[in-house]
């Protein structure tokens, strides 16, 4: 870092804090400004806040380091951008009907109170273990690639890093709420795609162009289709063996591209999707807080259309810097040094140092501070994102529960209490992150084990109104309870790196079950659970549950709805699944 690129960051710096200080003196002292933005939020900021949120830490640092390693396998959880139009033209009108703050409000409406305690507290552990300490982990790892000598009362850089995102962040989101994240992301979208844009186009221009990386790297690490196939073994679609260091087998599965099960993928991925993008309160929050059902339905549009963009912008520095490495190894090129992410054989050992070794080896001065505040604006945005919802569920589904008479302001002050919270558990989750193999692929496997049962009571429960709130309730447990079993089992070999589990026993059968086929035993348990109890138990009040479910849905709701979109709205999700198509066909290798 040079004396422009500090100008550089600091002028965002002092940027973002007037915009947050404008938008703090726009908002009013009540729980509806404070937690929604007061439903005033057009589909532009609506669609920027859902792009910056969801691209955080995880992509920056974990997406970049698994192009580092696995080509574009993880393009498929990218190219989910459909996903944002299932929340558009099928969510949203039951959203927008509710008027709920929360999604396990949401879940009260339709079912029972008793499930909305339990989403809630499966939502603040999960937003725990993946999004606060999978953020304050990825800023602490930029700060120590790109200022290692950093150093002060005994932190290094990345303990340093890691709190000076946490305190400006928590500071800005503390004080302004919802409308304060919103608009702030908004801008912090535009200075992410730029400076992640400006990191791939240096890249190819040091490596020598697209089809330089194509030819250094094979048409396997281009390849979305093709499964694993180890030296020695003939055949394309057959089941490989998986060996450890040692030689011996772990494990036998059909695999896709390098790393990724295609079974898992064609089905585990798709529900870890729907239920991220479609019920997580972290991102659903933007639509709540949108004007009317068209604007909800119109962000969530354009932000499918944003959702495209990380495959270029993240796996593909990745997949850069893995090239850049290999052609090193061969003929060195003069200023490049990735000795902090790969051995002496160009090996790679920190897959997550991918991207910010990029910005520290290639951009020039005053660029290299514009991708430094873009990364700045992914860890930010995607931390303020979820402070907020935090504080919104322990507040509204949980606080005011237990307090029904608190003043509006007491609620403010009872969320932010809750963010400060919050932010000290995931501090102590960090070292587990540590001892997990990658960044992303540990998102993914906490996400796996959670997702199922959430994605199966609010999908089950809109498309098919006989099932009731006993039969949500029970599938929440059950499949939380599994989840958080294999999360346990995971957890401790990370934790204690000498432990293991003895061979053939039943914790070590369940710990190597690969994470996305253990998602889909949840996924079919959860869903068993809530059809059998469901019939086993009353029939709902179809009345009170009016609106909420396609069989309850009355002939006003569904003249509103049509009203709600036009043409536009058509072309433009159509547009999103003709571009989904065409990623598709082009990484076939």
């Amino acid at each position: 870092m040079e004396t422009l690129d500090w100008i550089v960051v600091a002028a965002y710096f002092c940027v973002l804090a007037l915009m947050a200080l404008w938008v703090i003196r726009q908002g009013k002292n009540t729980s509806d400004d404070y937690f929604l933005a007061s439903h005033s939020l057009g589909w532009f900021i609506v669609g920027a806040s859902i792009f910056a949120s969801n691209i955080g830490s995880e992509h920056l640092v974990g997406l970049a380091g698994s192009g580092a390693t696995d080509g574009v396998a993880m393009a498929h959880y990218e190219l989910h951008a459909w996903c944002l139009l299932v929340l558009g033209w099928v969510l949203v009108p039951f959203y927008a009907r509710s008027r709920v703050f929360t999604m396990p409000q949401f879940l009260e409406r339709r079912f029972s109170p008793a499930s909305r305690y339990v989403l809630s507290i499966i939502s603040l552990i999960a937003y725990v273990v993946t999004k606060i300490a999978v953020g304050i982990f990825a800023g602490g790892i930029v700060f120590s690639v790109l200022l290692p000598e950093l150093n002060f009362a005994g932190l290094d850089s990345f303990w340093i890093g890691s709190l000076i995102v946490l305190a400006f962040t928590g500071l800005y989101t503390t004080l302004g709420g919802f409308r304060a994240v919103a608009y702030t992301e908004a801008l912090q979208t535009l200075i992410l795609i730029v400076g992640s844009a400006l990191v791939t186009y240096y890249g190819l221009q040091k490596l020598g162009g697209w089809e330089e990386l194509r030819v250094t790297l094979g048409s396997d690490k281009f390849n979305l289709w093709k499964p694993l196939v180890p030296p020695g073994v003939v055949g394309t679609w057959a089941p490989v063996e998986i060996v450890d260091d040692a030689g011996k087998i772990v494990r036998q599965a059909w695999y896709f591209n390098g790393n990724y099960p295609w079974l898992g993928m064609l089905f585990c991925a798709p529900i870890i999707g729907l239920w991220y993008w479609c019920t997580d309160q972290y991102i659903v929050q933007r639509a709540l807080g949108a004007h009317n059902e068209t604007e909800a339905r119109r962000g969530s549009i354009f932000a499918a259309f944003l959702k495209l963009l990380p495959v270029f912008i993240f796996i593909v520095p990745g997949m850069i810097c893995f090239a850049l490495i290999t052609k090193n190894q061969a003929t060195p090129i003069e200023g490049l040094d990735f000795s902090e992410m790969a051995d002496a054989s160009g090996k790679i050992t920190e897959s997550g140092a991918a991207f910010p070794m990029m910005v520290k080896n290639l951009l020039p001065a005053g660029v290299r501070g514009i991708v430094v505040a873009g990364l700045l604006s992914a860890l930010m945005s995607s931390l303020a994102g979820v402070f907020n919802a935090c504080s919104t569920l322990f507040t509204i589904d949980l606080y005011s529960k237990f307090k029904p008479h608190a003043s509006e302001s007491q609620l403010v002050r009872i969320g932010r209490t809750a963010t400060i919270m919050m932010v000290l558990i995931g501090l102590a989750w960090i070292p587990v992150i540590k001892g997990s193999k990658g960044l992303y692929d540990y998102l993914q496997g906490v996400q796996g084990y959670l997702a199922p049962p959430i994605f199966v009571v609010f999908f089950l429960g809109i498309f098919w109104k006989r099932l009731n709130g006993a039969g949500c309730l029970a599938a929440l447990i059950v499949g939380f309870a599994m989840g958080v079993f294999r999360l346990a089992i995971d957890t401790v070999p990370k934790v204690y790196s000498d432990f293991q589990y003895a061979e053939g026993s039943f914790f070590w059968i369940v710990n190597k079950i690969y994470f996305q086929y253990f998602s889909l035993l949840i996924f079919i348990v959860s869903a068993l659970v809530m059809i059998i109890v469901s019939h086993m138990t009353r029939e709902p009040d179809y009345q009170q549950i009016s609106g909420l479910t396609y069989g309850a849905v009355t002939e006003e709701d569904r003249r509103k709805t049509r009203e709600s979109w036009s043409t536009v709205d058509v072309i433009g999700s159509v547009l999103v699944m003709v571009l989904i198509l065409a990623a598709y066909l082009y990484f076939r290798g």
